[in-house]
């Protein structure tokens, strides 16, 4: 292909509107994930960190360019002193981050989740990673939360990062989750890498009696016929699905993974080992090189056999733009998509 060259738009194709469903809009690119009647929490991690930093004057924020975007905007707000703009120049956003946290400080640097992974990997690589440097890489749109295509989609953020030694990655379900990450993350003596929800995030696990825990699984409902292990947003879905099955007196167990590495190797195979469950892998990630990756791994190296193992993910192709809730039907990962596919595996 040639510079002047382009690639053939690969927006949805035009479908006739299904009238039992409200019309959708540009907006709908770019929609909160949460449902029509379902509780959100506004920028919890914005919020959070402006109350890490009121007793952290250590921790700072850092963009390139996207603080609205990001909800670092409301850090910056409460503590101008704390907070650098970057401009669109992530290479230079992250070793400036390294070069503060070398002399003490604990950076929190904020972008977009694909321009983080694809152009800022070997600067992370070696300014900050190899050197065991405490910043905290906060990034929006993970996997397909926006439908904009592929250049915003990063939907192999988590394949990218998952080889690089010494990096923490923490892919948080809800605003509660990322509210209790933050300041767990700051306390963790080394990089992270976290997937971000921004804006009006969903509320779901203040239902579970949860609390976050680095380096933790959590079981967050129990089923004799299938455990969905799930991280992210998929957890949510995961919940939904299972409310679903259990209309068909289907048992759905969901343990939610928020910390995809170090995974919590001890839980996930105690859980996975009880006999005659079906095992359902969920992410908001390519099916090449995430959780569900991760997972089918440690099953086999430790001998552990599920009747059958089945992945909920994104397939292993630049995905379409569109409105997110049709492209969340096209790619298998909402909760009307995932419940049918469960329920064709269980037979």
């Amino acid at each position: 292909m040639t510079r002047t060259q382009r690639r053939p738009w690969r927006g949805l194709p035009a479908t006739p509107q299904d009238p039992s469903k409200p019309r959708l809009t540009t907006s709908a690119m770019i929609a909160s994930l949460a449902g029509a009647d379902q509780r959100t929490s506004p920028a919890p991690f914005g919020r959070a960190l402006v109350e890490l930093g009121r007793t952290r004057p250590e921790v700072l924020g850092l963009t390139a360019d996207l603080a609205k975007y990001t909800d670092l905007h409301i850090f910056a707000q409460a503590h101008p002193d704390r907070f650098y703009q970057m401009g669109m120049a992530e290479q230079l956003l992250m070793l400036a981050a390294a070069g503060l946290a070398h002399e003490g400080f604990v950076p929190f640097v904020t972008t977009y989740a694909a321009f983080a992974s694809r152009r800022t990997f070997d600067f992370i690589s070696q300014g900050i990673a190899e050197e065991g440097l405490p910043v905290k890489i906060c990034c929006a749109l993970p996997g397909l939360t926006t439908g904009y295509g592929p250049s915003h989609q990063a939907t192999e953020d988590v394949a990218i990062f998952r080889g690089m030694p010494d990096l923490t990655i923490v892919d948080p379900c809800d605003a509660l989750d990322i509210e209790q990450a933050v300041p767990a993350i700051a306390a963790h003596d080394g990089p992270v890498y976290m997937r971000l929800l921004r804006g009006n995030v969903p509320l779901v696990l203040d239902e579970y009696d949860y609390r976050f825990e680095l380096g933790k699984a959590k079981r967050l409902r129990d089923g004799a016929e299938v455990l969905i292990i799930s991280s992210g947003f998929m957890t949510m879905r995961a919940l939904e699905v299972a409310k679903r099955l259990e209309a068909d007196r289907i048992g759905a167990a969901v343990l939610h993974v928020p910390t995809i590495k170090p995974l919590d190797e001890a839980t996930i195979l105690a859980e996975a080992g009880r006999s005659g469950r079906m095992v359902v892998v969920a992410e908001n990630h390519s099916v090449i090189g995430g959780l569900g990756e991760a997972v089918a791994t440690l099953l086999l190296r430790n001998g552990v056999v599920p009747p059958r193992f089945r992945q909920v993910a994104l397939p292993d192709a630049f995905l379409d733009a569109g409105a997110l809730p049709t492209l969340h039907d096209r790619y298998g990962i909402s909760a009307e998509a995932m419940s049918a596919n469960i329920k064709g595996w269980l037979g």
